[in-house]
């Protein structure tokens, strides 16, 4: 079993839960933000993976220019066209979802089933499209040896808005789908996005020998600090 390890940073947390929910009602009505269209995003896929196959989920729910780890990293689409879904999709829940001001990038984390008892962790970032709707762009996550805990309940908390004083005004943005044939050749070594109003960010490197590490950031608190940070090692070979 691959060893992995696994730092999850929750600043947010730090205060009382009614403390923080104070303040994430307060960014919400500054914010296009709404963690809970990404938390049914997940419960959607998850579903699906089960009624249709892993794999056919996993390529519903993915924009064209996603990627995953198989181990390397891998445009998810290319990867996944034609492929057979194992006998016994993977089960996952979502924990967590952090959110940027303006709702255009958002992070969740959770748990994971497989077969033969495995567990273990993911990590998930989805944008919302033209239409609306979320689809993921990476999805990142490992083998665990015990269970991730659940928490009491699931959570969605809000990056700082850049003008906390002001609504946003207009329709939500959203980023622009990005069509197969304009991919351009993907850099196995790393990869980076950012919200569109700039307030959550990600990035991921991984080098030669396949150990990888992502961390995801964002403006909380009148500062820049992190969120997750998870570091995998490179696979046995």
């Amino acid at each position: 079993m691959k060893k992995a390890l696994l730092g999850l940073v929750l600043l947010a947390l730090a205060a009382s839960a009614g403390a923080q929910d104070k303040r994430d009602a307060r960014a919400m009505r500054n914010s296009y933000a709404n963690p809970s269209a990404v938390i049914a995003a997940e419960v959607g896929f998850a579903q699906l993976a089960q009624e249709k196959g892993q794999w056919t989920a996993f390529a519903a729910n993915a924009t064209a220019d996603a990627v995953m780890f198989v181990p390397q990293m891998v445009y998810a689409q290319q990867w996944l066209k034609g492929r057979a879904n194992p006998p016994e999709s993977v089960k996952w829940q979502p924990h967590i979802v952090w959110s940027s001001c303006d709702g255009s990038l958002m992070v969740s984390h959770g748990a994971w089933q497989g077969a033969k008892d495995t567990t273990g962790y993911f990590t998930t970032i989805w944008q919302r499209q033209k239409n609306g709707k979320y689809k993921w762009v990476l999805d990142h996550g490992d083998e665990l040896k015990e269970p991730l805990l659940a928490p009491e309940m699931l959570s969605g908390q809000i990056a700082d808005c850049p003008d906390r004083g002001k609504r946003p005004s207009g329709p939500p943005p959203r980023f622009e789908d990005v069509k197969a044939k304009d991919l351009k050749p993907l850099d196995p070594a790393k990869r980076s996005g950012k919200s569109l109003d700039g307030t959550l960010w990600w990035d991921v490197t991984v080098e030669p020998d396949g150990a990888r590490n992502l961390s995801v950031s964002w403006k909380k608190d009148g500062a820049e600090s992190p969120v997750v940070i998870e570091s995998v090692e490179a696979p046995a070979k």
